[in-house]
């Protein structure tokens, strides 16, 4: 196993393309994004939609008088917004497709920001939650408000063979309104669009020799007014929208990755955090993020790198373990120290009473949205540190796919119980109830994120998690012995409730390495 993990690595590091035949090493930049605010977005005076449906039907009239009256400008989209109360019905909009943003669209922007909160909306609950939707959407039962009935060229059937340069109808619609600065320098003199493209990197200052890494699978979204398009990086972080724009662009990324998860959160109730990228051309922007970025972008961004890695890596060439949950729910911390893997959001049952105790001032959250992971980052500010908590925690959630919540609410209990008794020791003396969930689930994080550490960054093995009651360098030696990460994993299973039970378990499967599994635990557990 040991060789196929080696191999796919050094493939992974050899190949030499991205996308559209650039080399990896191309489409850096250290300087964009400097000193844009990540703080709270401010809102100027409110502007004129172009792309309301009687807004277009004037420029249509100032450009092909003659055509006017035969051509309807019947609304494609409509502009909305939504209130929803909790964590379900924000996930039953996004399953409907749709890609919510915090604050209005049809705003002056005097500060640029991550976020936006209504002020007439109560600080402890979600705020409005604007989006775009077709013309003919169903609305499901989730407060909402249509703010205007819109007409978006792309999204009409009738516009391709009506004769109508309908690029050069949205620009005048810019004019008429009073927007024409927000049109590109381009098109100011004729309908010039482009497909904004680029590359969003991160810098791990002890891997890859310093050269960045793509933002991996991450959501680029750009606007103008209620004019959207979002798609995902690839491996290496190169972006191509499907949608063509004339005008200048608000650009973000919305971590929501393309593996099937999502990182939050930022003292707001949404289920992916959003970083600004700042206003820009129709061309595109890129963006090189390293630990000198502000701090929130560059921990969102090494915990998507971190966990799009280990999904990546659970596939059967590779490790060849259970994957986690679709729909991760991971929870960033930044004035938390602890990590845990409370798996809430996939359906365990956690005494909500501990959890609060474990979260403090957090603890107001849970009644809108449950984590499955959250990541303690107080006072982090290497990758490498960032990248062995992910796997860790990520390890568990594998865990918890292979034994389900039955076992987990056990495991979780214990942990929570001695961080409460303990004032913070996170995993007890191992003489309380459930020790064994502890001991086995902590054992296998343990042993994986030094291994995964040791695989990225070189060196010898770390000594994760070998000073607490618990022995993970049993499976590390294991491993060493010929035992491979699949292998262990495998025997992990439901009624697998002590390392105790490991032993018998792995005998029974892996009866000609006997000899090793003995010696090993003899060595350790007794």
């Amino acid at each position: 196993m040991g060789g196929k993990i080696t191999f796919v690595l050094l493939a992974l590091a050899m190949v030499s393309c991205g996308k559209d035949g650039l080399k990896p090493d191309s489409g850096f930049d250290y300087e964009y994004g400097r000193n844009l605010s990540h703080e709270r977005i401010v809102l100027g005076s409110r502007l004129e939609n172009p792309y309301k449906t009687e807004n277009i039907t004037k420029a249509l009239a100032s450009l092909y008088p003659t055509k006017a009256g035969r051509v309807e400008v019947d609304p494609t989209d409509l502009y909305v917004r939504f209130l929803p109360e909790n964590d379900s019905q924000c996930a039953e909009l996004e399953d409907m497709g749709l890609v919510l943003i915090d604050h209005p669209l049809d705003y002056d922007i005097l500060v640029d920001g991550d976020w936006y909160h209504d002020p007439e909306v109560p600080e402890g609950d979600v705020t409005w939650q604007y989006a775009v939707v077709p013309a003919d959407f169903e609305f499901p039962d989730i407060p909402h408000q249509i703010i205007h009935k819109c007409f978006i060229a792309e999204h009409s059937p009738k516009t391709k063979s009506d004769g109508i340069d309908w690029a050069a109808v949205e620009r005048e619609a810019y004019v008429l309104t009073g927007n024409e600065d927000r049109l590109s320098d381009a098109s100011l003199t004729r309908a010039v669009k482009a497909a904004p493209s680029g590359r969003i990197t991160i810098v791990d200052e002890n891997a890859n020799g310093g050269k960045p890494f793509g933002v991996a699978g991450v959501m680029v979204s750009c606007n103008t007014f209620v004019k959207f398009a979002h798609t995902y990086t690839d491996r290496d972080g190169y972006y191509q929208m499907p949608k063509e724009f004339s005008s200048n662009l608000r650009y973000k990324l919305i971590f929501e990755n393309e593996k099937g998860f999502s990182i939050g959160f930022n003292l707001i109730l949404v289920p992916a955090s959003v970083s600004t990228l700042g206003q820009a051309g129709p061309e595109g922007v890129s963006m090189t993020v390293t630990s000198s970025s502000e701090e929130k972008l560059f921990r969102r961004c090494a915990v998507n790198n971190a966990a799009y890695d280990y999904i990546s890596r659970c596939a059967e060439e590779d490790m060849n373990i259970s994957l986690p949950p679709q729909d991760l729910r991971i929870w960033l911390f930044h004035s938390l120290r602890a990590s845990s893997a409370v798996m809430i959001h996939s359906g365990a049952v956690v005494d909500v009473d501990k959890l609060e105790a474990y979260l403090g001032n957090y603890s107001a959250l849970l009644k809108y949205f449950m984590p499955d992971i959250t990541l303690g980052m107080k006072d982090v500010t290497a990758y490498s540190t960032i990248y062995s908590e992910t796997c860790h925690e990520l390890a568990h959630a594998s865990h918890f796919t292979k034994v389900g919540t039955g076992y987990w609410n056990k495991y979780i209990r214990y942990i929570l119980e001695s961080y409460i008794k303990t004032g913070g020791q996170m995993y007890g003396d191992g003489n309380s109830e459930y020790a064994g969930y502890c001991e086995v689930g902590e054992c296998w994080a343990y042993y994986l994120e030094s291994m995964m550490y040791k695989e990225r960054y070189g060196g010898s093995i770390p000594t994760f998690g070998t000073g607490y009651w618990f022995y993970p360098q049993v499976f590390r030696y294991l491993d060493e012995r010929g035992l491979s990460r699949s292998d262990i994993f495998s025997v992990l299973g439901e009624n697998v409730l002590s390392m105790d039970a490991v032993r018998t378990v792995l005998t029974e499967t892996f009866p000609e390495k006997r000899t090793i599994i003995d010696q090993v635990f003899e060595r350790y557990v007794n």
